[in-house]
C-alpha cells in the first residue's frame, strides 16, 4: 500500500513539472517576440528548484516573478499554491532531471536508472557561459539596461531589482543564507554558496590546499629505483642507426674542424699543474713581461750572510769591549750589524734569534709597502740652474776699494750721515761726541760733546739749510755746525728762529721745546726737544722742515713723534700701539710715512690720515729700513740675517729675499742717483748690490750682488753698525764697532 501511494505522489509531481515547462515555453516565445530573452537552458536543475522555492532571490525565475507580479496572473497564483504544498511536504522531495527520467521509465513498469550524461553537470568555474562579454570591468555596463550578450549575440537584460534598503535589511535579518549569498557581476544575480564552496573559500583563506584529500606530506615516489636491475627493461633489439655513423654529426664535426683550422675557434689552454699551485713572486722578475713596465723595480734582495753571521766566526769579526760599548751607544740605524757576532762551539748550542719575527715582519713591509719607483734622471748642467745675470764689470761704477779711514772716536760709532752737498760727514758715537769730518781729507773739522751716547744722527736733506739732528737718551738736539757759506747759515738761523717772537703753539704734553744756552750755543746746539722716553732714531722729511723721532716701547702708544721745526710744535700721529716700532722714514716724493715694526712695515697716507698698505717682511725682527728714491721700492734688513726687497706695486710680500750675510743685518741704504743699495752686518762686511728699477711695470727689478767690502774689525760680537752712500758719487761710508768710519770708493 505504501509503495502504491508513493508512486501516485510521484506521478502527480511529474504532471506538475510538465505543466510548468509548458507554461515557461509559452512565456519564452512571447518574450522573444519582444526581444527580451533570457537564456535558461544551461542552468543546473538544483538551482531551478531553489529559485522556485524562494520568490525573493534574484535568479532567472525571479525575473519572471518580477514581471508576473506586475501582471498578477491566475497561473502564478496556482503555482504559488502548489509551491506552498510542496514546502509543506517532505523537504527531501525535489524533482530534478534524473528523477523525471526515472518516472518516465517507471510508466513502462520497469524501474532502472538511465546512464548519466557525463557533461550534464559540467560547468566552468572560470567564466559564466551565458555572458560572452569576456574579462572586462562590468562597470562599463553601469548606464545600460543590458549586462552583456549571450551565445546568439542577443542582449542579456539586467534583472529588475526592486529591493530597497529596508528589504535588504529584512533579508539580512530573516534569510538564514544571507551570509553565504554572493552577487555575480557578470549575470547580475545573487548566488547562494553551498557548504562545500564555503569550506573551499575558508581553506583558501587559511592558505591550505583546495582539495581536502590532498596530502602534502605524502612520500615521494621515485621514478627510477636505486636498485641495479638484472634484466633489461625491454628486450628490443638495437637500432640500425646505432651502428652507422650519423651524417648530421659528421657535418657538424667537419664545420668545427674547419673553424679551428681558420682560427675562429681556439682550443682551451690546458693548465699545467706540474709547476705547482704556489710560486715565488719575485723569481721571474727579469722576464719580458715585467720589462714592458717602465716604472717596475724589482724588490731589493736580502744580502747574503757573511762571516760575522757564522756560529763560529773568525776572531777579527768578534767585538772587543770598546767596540761593544760603542755599538750599544749607537743609534739602531747607524749600527753596522743589527746583532753582536758571537762564537759557539757547535751548532746545537746556538740559541733562537730573538728578533727573528721582527726581522721577517720588516722584510714583508719592505716588499709590499716600500714605494719602488724608477725616476728618470734629468741630465741638467749645474751651470744652467744659475740665473743669467750680467757680469759685475758691466754694472760699474760701484765702490770696490777702501780709500779712507776716519779715526777719532773712542767708542762704538752707531750712526753716520752725509751732508746734502757731499762735503761733510757727521758721526755719533757712544763716547758722547758728535764729530764733523771733511769727506775728501778725513780731517775732523769739529767735535761737539753732547754728554751721552749718541743713538742716531741725521743731516737735514734740504741743501739750502745746514742743520743736524742728534738723538741721545730722551733728547733730540738740533745743531747748526756753520760748515757752509753765509747764505746757507743765515737761512738756517731764520728757520730756527722764525717763530721765536711768538709763543710756541700748544703741542703734545710729553714733548717740550727749549733753546740752547751758554756753552751749548757756542758748540752749535740751537734747539733741544725733550721726549718722555729714550729716542732711538731720527729722520728728516725731504723738504727739511719736519723731523720724526722713534721711541720703541711696548706699553705706550707714544712711540713716534713728528716735529715741525719752523713752528716748534710736535704731534703724535698714532692713537693706538701698533707694535714695537723699530724705525720710520718719509716717502721722498709723496705724503707717505713708513713705519717699521718687528714683523711688518705699515705705510700711512699723511693727507688722508689712514693706512694704505701693510708689508709682511717674513722675518722675525726688522732692524733697519730704506726707501728707494723713486718711492716704489723698500728694502728691509732684519736681525735674522735676511734682506727683503719689496715692490710696492707688485705685492705686500717680499719680491726677493737675500741671505748673503752670516749674522744680523744692522743697516741698509739706497744711493740717491746710482742703481745701488748696500747692507751692513755684524759679520764685519758690507755687501753692495746693483738694483735697477725699470719704468716698465711688467719688468721686474734686476738685483745683482756686485761686491763684498771688508775692513772693519769685529769687537764685542758687533761688526758694521751703519752704512750710507755719498749723495753724488758712487762711494759708501760705513761705521763700525771698532770706533772707525771707512770710505769705500
Amino acid at each position: 500500500m505504501e509503495e502504491s501511494s508513493s508512486r501516485n505522489m510521484r506521478r502527480e509531481e511529474a504532471k506538475k513539472v510538465r505543466q510548468k515547462t509548458v507554461k515557461k515555453r509559452s512565456t519564452e516565445e512571447e518574450e522573444e517576440e519582444q526581444d527580451e530573452i533570457f537564456n535558461f537552458n544551461k542552468k543546473p536543475a538544483e538551482e531551478e528548484e531553489e529559485e522556485e522555492d524562494e520568490d525573493l532571490s534574484d535568479s532567472e525565475d525571479s525575473v519572471f516573478s518580477g514581471l508576473e507580479d506586475s501582471g498578477s496572473d491566475s497561473e502564478d497564483e496556482e503555482e504559488e499554491g502548489s509551491n506552498d504544498k510542496e514546502d509543506g511536504d517532505d523537504e527531501g522531495l525535489k524533482t530534478g532531471p534524473e528523477e523525471s527520467e526515472q518516472i518516465e521509465e517507471e510508466k513502462g513498469g520497469v524501474t532502472h536508472k538511465k546512464q548519466e550524461d557525463e557533461y550534464e553537470r559540467d560547468s566552468s568555474d572560470e567564466e559564466d557561459i551565458r555572458n560572452t562579454v569576456g574579462n572586462i570591468p562590468m562597470e562599463w555596463y553601469r548606464d545600460f539596461p543590458h549586462i552583456g550578450y549571450d551565445l546568439d549575440g542577443k542582449k542579456i537584460y539586467k534583472p529588475i531589482r526592486n529591493k530597497d534598503e529596508l528589504d535588504e535589511f529584512l533579508d539580512k535579518m530573516e534569510n538564514p543564507d544571507y551570509w553565504r549569498t554572493v552577487h555575480d557581476k557578470q549575470t547580475g544575480s545573487d548566488i547562494v554558496l553551498s557548504d562545500e564552496q564555503v569550506e573551499l573559500v575558508n581553506r583558501l583563506q587559511r592558505g591550505q590546499f583546495g582539495d581536502v584529500n590532498f596530502n602534502e606530506y605524502q612520500p615521494q615516489v621515485e621514478f627510477f629505483s636505486g636498485d641495479l636491475m638484472v634484466h633489461p627493461v625491454s628486450n628490443r633489439p638495437a637500432d640500425k642507426r646505432s651502428f652507422i655513423p650519423s651524417l648530421i654529426e659528421k657535418e657538424k664535426v667537419s664545420k668545427l674542424v674547419h673553424a679551428i683550422k681558420m682560427g675562429w675557434i681556439k682550443p682551451r689552454r690546458q693548465d699545467d699543474d706540474s709547476r705547482g699551485r704556489y710560486y715565488d713572486l719575485w723569481t721571474n722578475e727579469d722576464s719580458s713581461i715585467l720589462a714592458k713596465h717602465r716604472m717596475h723595480l724589482p724588490a731589493p734582495k736580502i744580502p747574503l750572510p757573511g762571516h760575522h753571521e757564522s756560529y763560529n766566526p773568525p776572531p777579527e769579526y768578534l767585538f772587543t769591549d770598546e767596540e761593544r760599548a760603542l755599538w750599544e751607544q749607537q743609534d739602531l740605524s747607524d749600527r753596522k750589524f743589527p746583532f753582536v757576532p758571537q762564537r759557539f762551539s757547535s751548532l746545537r748550542q746556538v740559541p733562537a734569534f730573538p728578533r727573528f719575527i721582527h726581522e721577517r715582519f720588516e722584510r714583508c713591509l719592505d716588499l709590499y709597502l716600500c714605494p719602488r719607483q724608477r725616476k728618470m734622471r734629468v741630465n741638467v748642467n749645474p751651470e744652467d740652474l744659475i740665473p743669467k745675470l750680467p757680469k759685475p764689470k758691466d754694472l760699474q761704477p760701484f765702490p770696490t776699494t777702501q780709500s779712507l779711514v776716519y779715526r777719532g772716536h773712542s767708542g762704538l760709532v752707531r750712526s753716520i750721515s752725509v751732508s746734502p752737498s757731499g762735503q761733510w760727514l757727521a758721526s755719533g758715537s757712544d763716547d758722547g761726541s758728535v764729530r764733523f769730518w771733511e769727506v775728501r781729507s778725513s780731517r775732523c773739522m769739529k767735535t761737539v760733546q753732547v754728554g751721552g751716547a749718541v743713538r742716531s744722527v741725521a743731516w737735514n736733506p734740504n741743501p739750502s739749510v745746514c742743520l743736524l739732528a742728534v738723538a741721545l737718551d730722551s733728547v733730540v738736539l738740533i745743531l747748526s755746525p756753520s760748515l757752509a757759506d753765509r747764505q746757507v747759515v743765515s737761512s738756517s738761523e731764520r728757520l730756527l728762529s722764525g717763530q721765536q717772537e711768538e709763543e710756541p703753539a700748544e703741542g703734545v704734553g710729553p714733548v717740550t721745546w727749549s733753546e740752547g744756552e751758554g756753552e751749548e750755543l757756542n758748540q752749535g746746539i740751537r734747539l733741544k726737544i725733550q721726549h718722555p722716553k729714550a729716542v732711538h732714531q731720527v729722520a728728516w722729511h725731504a723738504k727739511g722742515d719736519y723731523l720724526a723721532s722713534v721711541m720703541p716701547d711696548h706699553s705706550s702708544h707714544l712711540q713716534v713723534f713728528i716735529h715741525q721745526v719752523s713752528r716748534r710744535r710736535s704731534q703724535n700721529p698714532f692713537r693706538k700701539n701698533k707694535g714695537l716700532v723699530q724705525c720710520v722714514s718719509f716717502h721722498p716724493v709723496r705724503p707717505y710715512f713708513f713705519v717699521a715694526t718687528q714683523r711688518s712695515v705699515r705705510i700711512y697716507n699723511l693727507v688722508k690720515q689712514e693706512m694704505t698698505k701693510k708689508l709682511q717682511a717674513n722675518s722675525k725682527w726688522i732692524s733697519s729700513m730704506a726707501v728707494h728714491p723713486g718711492g716704489d721700492h723698500v728694502v728691509c734688513g732684519s736681525y735674522d740675517c735676511r734682506l727683503s726687497w719689496f715692490d710696492l706695486d707688485l705685492s705686500t710680500k717680499p719680491y726677493k729675499m737675500l741671505r748673503h750675510h752670516k749674522k744680523a743685518v744692522r743697516g741698509v741704504a739706497y744711493h740717491r742717483l746710482y742703481p745701488l743699495f748696500a747692507s751692513a752686518s755684524d759679520d764685519g762686511s758690507v755687501i753692495v748690490c746693483h738694483g735697477t728699477v725699470y719704468n716698465d711695470l711688467l719688468q721686474n727689478p734686476l738685483i745683482v750682488p756686485v761686491k763684498v767690502l771688508r775692513g772693519h774689525v769685529i769687537t764685542h760680537d758687533l761688526g758694521v753698525l751703519d752704512v750710507t752712500f755719498h749723495p753724488t758719487q758712487p762711494w759708501i761710508f760705513s761705521s763700525g764697532s771698532d770706533a772707525t768710519i771707512r770710505l769705500f770708493t
